[in-house]
This record gives structure tokens, C-alpha cells and sequence, in this order.
């Protein structure tokens, strides 16, 4: 009978989440964490059984860089900044490593690791005369056409799931989020060959204005990445298949 219930148990959550999100990439190539901002979330989770479930979402955040801000020269010297709005749509499996269910004193607490597929948007930007302005309508590396603002990801990572009360839930979680892009701030290769000001000036940014034609800008070997961490309020959801006629079928 206990092998019956686990089988049938079926557990519906609303969540809303709320954190920060940061990047890896050209400007901030190692260093997590850093120039985290606000970002927030709301999902809704499907667990099928006590140890499996799935998670369909929406996040918004917003990630930046700046390299006056990194301890390295040569990116003191590039000078290169953006930030910009990541608007994310997910869908993810989740797998608990102990079986765990809101509102049960015995299955209270469990570690648990998540992957998945998410579509995004993104526009970098950088400040012109103290307004930000796209950075993709200028093709600062003389691109041949304008890279996407809606992609792919890959998101995956883990958490925490606990109990406190017999309807709610806290969790608390990191996911890097493994992109195909290598423009989330607007720097992939080499500077133009050509540089005819048609770019508005955020091609060349450095200090002293001192680029080569055809140095490199960044490094086209990798992709960027961005993440989203922090807290969630987990809210179990009745079972309107728990209601028979008026009345409450209870499950054990």
C-alpha cells in the first residue's frame, strides 16, 4: 500500500521566486556572483511522484559588465561596458535526492539538481551621452547582419527544498544557464578592419582611443553564460481531484 501511494501521489505548487542574476562572459570571465542585480520569477511545479517533478517559468533579471571595474589592465584599457534585461521563459525536470512533499512531517527537507530548456530575450546596451542605447542596431564588430535577441538556453543546476507549514515551502537555488551566443554583452571577435564612425563610437572604446584594426576585441572561442539565484515561497495547490461531492477524500 505504501509503494501505491508514493506511485499515485501527485503534488501541484505555485511559486514565486526572487534573487539576483550575473554573467560570465568577455567583460567578467570567472568571477561569480559579481555585479549581481535584482531579479525575480514565478513558476509552476507538477511533482508526479515523491521524487520527480516539472517546472514550467518565467524569470526576468538583468545582467551587465563593465571593464573599469576589472583588475586587469588590458580591460581597463578596452573599456568596453553594457548591460541589458534577460526575459526567460523555462521548462525544467526536477530530481529529488530523498522524497519530500510539502506539508509532511516525516518528508520535510531534500537537496534536489534540475535541468531543462528555456527561450530568452536580450538587448545589450551601452550609455551614449547618458542614454543607453542598443548595441546590436550598430554592428560594432561589423557584423554582416544583427545576431538574435530571442534565443536558447540550457538551464540546469541545484536547490533546496523544506517545509514550513502544511501548505507552503522554501527553496533556495543557483542556475547557470548555458547559452549559444557569444553577444549577451556585445563582444565576440576582432575589431573592424574599417572603422568609418557608422557604429556611433562603441566599436572603439578604449582610453586613449588606441584599438588596432583587426585586434582583438574579445574571445570568439566562448560562449556567455547568465544565472539566476536566490530564494522561493512555494505554495501547494489543492487537488481538485482530492473532492468528491462536497466532501475531502484525505490521502495519506
Amino acid at each position: 500500500m505504501a509503494q501505491t501511494r508514493k506511485r499515485n501521489f501527485r503534488q501541484r505548487e505555485l511559486g514565486f521566486f526572487g534573487g539576483g542574476s550575473y554573467y560570465i562572459g568577455d567583460i567578467n570571465p570567472r568571477s561569480h556572483f559579481t555585479g549581481s542585480l535584482p531579479a525575480a520569477g514565478i513558476f509552476f511545479r507538477y511533482s508526479t511522484n515523491y521524487r520527480y517533478a516539472f517546472r514550467f517559468g518565467f524569470n526576468y533579471g538583468e545582467i551587465s559588465g563593465n571593464d573599469a571595474s576589472s583588475s586587469e589592465a588590458d580591460q581597463k584599457e578596452r573599456n568596453l561596458s553594457f548591460k541589458s534585461q534577460v526575459y526567460e521563459l523555462n521548462t525544467t525536470a526536477e530530481f529529488n535526492f530523498v522524497e519530500y512533499r510539502i506539508g509532511h512531517d516525516k518528508y520535510k527537507f531534500t537537496m534536489y539538481v534540475f535541468a531543462g530548456l528555456a527561450g530568452y530575450y536580450f538587448d545589450p546596451k551601452a550609455s551614449n551621452n547618458g542614454s543607453f542605447e542598443s548595441l546590436r542596431n550598430y554592428h560594432t564588430e561589423s557584423q554582416s547582419k544583427s545576431y538574435p535577441k530571442y534565443q536558447v538556453s540550457v538551464p540546469f543546476g541545484v536547490g533546496l527544498k523544506w517545509n514550513v507549514g502544511e501548505r507552503c515551502g522554501i527553496g533556495i537555488e543557483w542556475g547557470p544557464r548555458r547559452t549559444f551566443t557569444d553577444y549577451l554583452d556585445d563582444i565576440k571577435g576582432a575589431y573592424p578592419i574599417v572603422n568609418d564612425g557608422s557604429n556611433g563610437g562603441f566599436t572603439d572604446r578604449t582610453v586613449n582611443g588606441s584599438a588596432k584594426p583587426g585586434s582583438m576585441r574579445g574571445n570568439p572561442s566562448t560562449k556567455d553564460w547568465y544565472f539566476f539565484y536566490g530564494l522561493s515561497l512555494n505554495i501547494k495547490l489543492r487537488d481538485p481531484h482530492r473532492t468528491c461531492h462536497g466532501m475531502v477524500i484525505k490521502k495519506r
